[in-house]
């Protein structure tokens, strides 16, 4: 689920993730992270006062504000570091975005249908791999409505529409990105760190339903356990920008596959689905589970998408498909019938916002 150059499956390219550094200097920050809010200002300053001799005030002046600084940065909510043009891009079409939201009143919606219609409303946008990939050492939350692929789809879509229970004044590119971090990093909180992201679908369901953000619907649909390797970053390594540049991460990288392949991955087996279609919605986002390769009996995510039910009753996929099928946002054929098109998918696994 995380994307690669290589296609695993063959009906898709799957969505990029960034790898990001573990250093550059963020010692002092990344320690003021793990305490409790406004204590590591005043630990910091504690610290300095102790170590610097008193009767030297301009050098403890100096340090004072300099740690100060340092720790106020480390200690912002929001994780943008990069200039807004290398983080933000598509502003017009967000503009246009905006303008449809107040005209047709999209935040009286459910959050469900509300990100349906966003999905809906970026129906047509291109295909683009690697738009996660803006820098070679340092991540942060971003987002690029200039082309989609099928992770920033559903995620473009669902953190639009949760910005949408903000006052109009708040319905802006910043404030998106917020958004867009609550829901793509551990715990709602990009460090700057590569293990801050959750670059598996299985590891962001886990996470964000722990958090209250989705519910996993997989199970009580009559989901079923599956073998389970989430081992795809590791092996195709030299695929991402940030490993290519950073080698020292594929260890710790290697490290949360192997928390992610220990939990347990439930799938409603394709031959199922016709049967639980009634019991979604409009806004659900669906994992598609696939075969790891043809000699096992492994399973990993490989695509993702939105529930998308039209006048007629039918719940279609919609998703943002690659190059070589339609290669570009489309609302795509019955759920049921879609998993059937390949014969690598073997089913699905759901998850319903919440908020």
């Amino acid at each position: 689920m995380t994307g690669v150059s290589v296609q695993y499956w063959p009906h898709q390219v799957l969505s990029e993730r960034t790898i990001p550094n573990e250093s550059k200097g963020l010692s002092i920050p990344k320690f003021c992270t793990k305490l409790s809010p406004g204590c590591e200002v005043r630990l910091l300053v504690r610290v300095a006062l102790y170590l610097i001799p008193s009767k030297n005030a301009q050098m403890r002046l100096g340090i004072l504000i300099s740690i100060l600084a340092v720790a106020l940065i480390g200690t912002t909510r929001g994780a943008v570091t990069l200039p807004m043009r290398t983080v933000f891009k598509g502003q017009d079409r967000f503009e246009q975005l905006v303008v449809r939201a107040k005209a047709e009143n999209w935040k009286s919606l459910p959050i469900g249908e509300r990100t349906a219609v966003v999905g809906q409303a970026m129906v047509g946008t291109p295909y683009r791999s690697f738009t996660l990939e803006i820098d070679n050492r340092v991540e942060s939350p971003s987002v690029n409505f200039t082309g989609l692929d099928c992770w920033t789809f559903f995620e473009a879509a669902l953190g639009f529409a949760r910005m949408l229970d903000e006052p109009e004044t708040n319905w802006t590119p910043a404030q998106l990105l917020r958004y867009i971090e609550m829901d793509r990093y551990r715990h709602a909180e990009c460090t700057g760190e590569y293990l801050s992201r959750l670059h598996y679908l299985e590891d962001w369901l886990y996470d964000n339903d722990r958090r209250g953000l989705v519910t996993d619907l997989t199970r009580s649909l009559g989901g079923v356990q599956v073998p389970h390797s989430a081992r795809e970053m590791t092996s195709g390594w030299r695929h991402y920008r940030y490993l290519v540049h950073n080698r020292g991460l594929v260890r710790p990288l290697a490290e949360m596959e192997a928390e992610v392949s220990s939990r347990p991955l439930y799938e409603i087996p394709k031959s199922r689905v016709a049967a639980i279609e009634s019991r979604l919605r409009s806004g659900d986002i669906i994992g598609i589970v696939s075969r790891d390769g043809r000699a096992t009996s492994l399973r990993a995510t490989s695509h993702v998408g939105l529930a998308l039910r039209t006048a007629d009753g039918t719940l279609h996929f919609m998703h943002a498909s690659a190059p070589h099928n339609y290669g570009r946002v489309v609302i795509d054929t019955r759920l049921t019938n879609y998993l059937y098109r390949y014969g690598s998918d073997t089913g699905i696994l759901v998850a319903r916002p919440l908020r």
